[in-house]
């Protein structure tokens, strides 16, 4: 059973507390640094960000309308698009021009809007398919399986352990084809805990997930950080991002327009122009009711 740490959460809250709330604010301990980036498609400019740090053992929330350019963000972040400039580090190592493979063998984790579970293997076969480093993959040294047996055994179970703690267990022997949206939701969170990161990206964990699935993955989401990890996710569901944030970051129309604390970003006057446009008299509370 997993016993959360609150240290990691008390830490990131009192990291954050005292920072000024603007866009691109320098953080007492980033994990993720990045500057100038800037993708366009064809005369449409998706992501014009100028400065934007992550802060270690947070949950940050990226938020903002549809056509934000957020999801377009962390392709660039993660190495799944390039970007035509800028620049952006992890752990301090500049990883811009690095393929997703490597990164994620870094440290960097990511789940995707639409899952990417592999629907013919099995929900076993899928957490051990993302253990890296694996003997067994060589092909000299794959018939020799007093090599790599030990391996795949400690693989074996940690991919046990990982689907326990996400009440998965019983889908192991299963084709995650047969598994529901909000299952593959948590089989594609479990699997990226197979390498071990230190940040996990989530790219709007609560679309398609039915109700009852909603408070697992929040607490599932929470036990990230209480283990040390850094969360940072993509979500429109704003009272997930209320009840969970350490810090809200806020794009539109490519930009960060916003920065600060969940309740308090809530009420920033960009913010509410951003989701609600410049003319309105409405509150963003008021809207999410």
């Amino acid at each position: 059973m997993h016993a959360p740490n609150s240290t990691y959460a008390a830490e990131a809250k009192k990291a954050l507390v005292a920072l000024d709330p603007r866009p691109g604010v320098d953080k007492p301990d980033p994990i993720i640094v990045a500057e100038g980036i800037k993708r366009t498609f064809g005369g449409l400019t998706a992501v014009d960000v100028t400065k934007m740090q992550v802060q270690r053992h947070s949950i940050t929330a990226l938020i903002g309308p549809n056509g934000a350019g957020k999801t377009t963000l962390f392709n660039l972040l993660t190495g799944f698009d390039r970007a035509q400039s800028g620049s952006w580090t992890f752990n301090g190592n500049e990883i811009s021009k690095t393929p997703p493979h490597k990164i994620a063998r870094q440290g960097m984790v990511r789940t995707f809007q639409l899952t990417k579970s592999l629907y013919r293997l099995t929900v076993m076969d899928n957490m051990r398919l993302a253990a890296t480093a694996q003997r067994g993959e060589s092909i000299f040294l794959s018939p020799l399986r007093f090599v790599w047996g030990s391996q795949e055994k400690e693989i074996t179970e940690r991919a046990e352990s990982l689907l326990e703690r996400f009440k998965l267990i019983d889908k192991k022997d299963d084709f995650a084809a047969a598994l529901s949206g909000g299952q593959r939701k948590l089989l594609e969170m479990a699997r990226a805990l197979m390498v071990n990161p230190e940040i996990v990206m989530l790219d709007e964990p609560m679309a398609g997930v039915n109700p009852a699935l909603k408070q697992s993955l929040l607490g599932h989401i929470r036990s990230l950080r209480d283990d040390g990890m850094t969360v940072l996710f993509v979500e429109h569901d704003m009272d997930m991002v209320r009840d969970i944030s350490d810090w809200v970051v806020v794009m539109a129309q490519g930009q960060i327009v916003a920065e600060g604390e969940p309740h308090e970003v809530m009420k920033d006057q960009a913010v509410i122009d951003a989701y609600l446009g410049a003319h309105h008299d409405m509150t963003l509370e008021t809207e999410d009711r």
